[in-house]
């Protein structure tokens, strides 16, 4: 449990901080390259899920829906950590980094309304939905998950298979 609350609490500390920093440092829509042609900050509000989905529900109803699927998720994450978090040490990284990741944008629709994304990675004119700390941690903490899953299913094949 100590793992994944310490994933926990860095996710949520570090996206909290750097969308602090963005905020504060940034107007809306306000972009400054990076690396140019490549990866920009650039300040955003999200009132939808991923790549906008759902933005153009009602105000309330999006905020309901979304910090309902988001306490579901957490209250599945700590159901998952307390039955799996300790066959595996990366079970309960993945569920740490995927909790953390889905406070730290409840926060910012509680706060704001809306997510705030800043990451802005493109190729040339083809930008990338802009994403933030916490998506990181829900979509890192996802594919761990799924590489441990895979990984421990291939040794129980092989160790039935000797």
């Amino acid at each position: 449990m100590f793992r994944f609350l310490l994933i926990f609490g860095l996710i949520v500390v570090s996206d909290q901080l750097t969308k602090m920093w963005v905020v504060e440092s940034f107007a809306m829509h306000q972009t400054t390259p990076v690396i140019p042609g490549f990866f920009n900050l650039t300040l955003l509000h999200n009132t939808g899920a991923a790549f906008g989905i759902l933005s153009g529900l009602p105000p309330l109803w999006r905020q309901i829906f979304f910090v309902s699927i988001a306490g579901v998720a957490l209250l599945v994450m700590v159901l998952m950590q307390r039955k799996m978090g300790g066959q595996n040490p990366l079970y309960a990284v993945s569920f740490g980094l995927i909790s953390g990741g889905a406070i730290g944008n409840v926060i910012d629709r509680l706060r704001f309304g809306a997510v705030v994304d800043f990451l802005d990675f493109h190729i040339s004119e083809y930008h990338w939905p802009a994403f933030n700390v916490a998506d990181s941690g829900i979509t890192v903490g996802v594919g761990l998950f799924l590489l441990t899953q895979f990984f421990e299913e291939r040794q129980k094949k092989n160790a039935l298979s000797s």
